[in-house]
């Protein structure tokens, strides 16, 4: 979240930057605002590419916890079954 934040407040600079550059048409100020461009671009980019790791994380810790959960829960049925299994002489 932290880093998306970061993202957005750098994005936003550069796009202040390219507008408040002189609108005189020059090679120079033509590429920085190519530059800019593109930087937002690929900002935009490394948050869907962070958003999806997350999702991957996510989806694999989440499975973690219920293959675990199904494990200790079917563990403390076979440890009721034996309690309650008829006493054999």
């Amino acid at each position: 979240m932290k880093f998306t934040a970061i993202l957005l407040l750098a994005g936003s600079c550069l796009v202040g930057v390219a507008a408040a550059q002189d609108t005189t048409t020059t090679t120079t100020n033509t590429n920085s605002q190519t530059t800019a461009k593109q930087d937002m671009k690929d900002a935009g980019h490394s948050t869907a590419d962070a958003g999806k790791d997350v999702g991957h994380a996510t989806k694999k810790t989440t499975k973690k916890v219920v293959h675990k959960g199904a494990e200790k829960t079917d563990e403390g049925s076979q440890k009721v079954e034996n309690k309650t299994a008829p006493q054999q002489p």
